[in-house]
């Protein structure tokens, strides 16, 4: 018996995100802030060394959220407020040495959490899965980009160092 939502994109991409999302939940159970927590941590390994606004705007996490979960982070020992050379008003956030090594061990974590969930595609589908998937995210955030963080990606890729480019808001 078949139904209509088996062609469904909406229906196949919220499955897949649901599975993913509550693997992705237990994997980071013990990190501040969970996924987002994540999210900000490996903003804050990234080089160069950015501000709490920028980690924001390039997120897409409201900036009193944001400050809470960086206190958390903070207190936690995995990141750490410095001041900016360039700006005298503005903090960077960095990983501190606990953060790095937290942030290794839950990228491999969510490796495995990855491969749970398309381990039902053999490993050259797999691969050709997130190569189409990151052209369908990349094309999408074109379409309302916070920054354009998928050059950076496309960059790290062909091992060539990247920043991400700003793109102008939109009014």
């Amino acid at each position: 018996m078949t139904t209509p939502l088996e062609g469904d994109l909406g229906w196949m991409l919220g499955v897949v995100f649901r599975a993913y999302a509550k693997a992705a939940d237990h994997a980071l159970s013990d990190l501040p802030g969970g996924p987002r927590g994540y999210q900000v941590l490996s903003a804050a390994v990234g080089e160069p060394p950015r501000n709490q606004g920028a980690i924001g705007q390039d997120l897409g996490i409201d900036r009193t959220i944001l400050t809470y979960l960086i206190d958390d982070l903070e207190r936690a020992d995995l990141v750490a407020r410095r001041p900016d050379p360039a700006d005298r008003r503005s903090r960077l956030v960095v990983a501190t040495v606990k953060g790095h090594e937290t942030w290794q061990a839950r990228r491999d974590a969510l490796r495995h959490v990855e491969a749970h969930v398309l381990g039902v595609l053999a490993p050259e589908d797999a691969e050709r899965f997130r190569g189409l998937l990151q052209t369908i995210a990349c094309n999408a955030q074109s379409l309302d980009p916070l920054t354009d963080l998928c050059e950076a990606v496309t960059a790290a890729q062909d091992k060539a160092p990247a920043r991400p480019t700003r793109r102008p808001r939109r009014s």
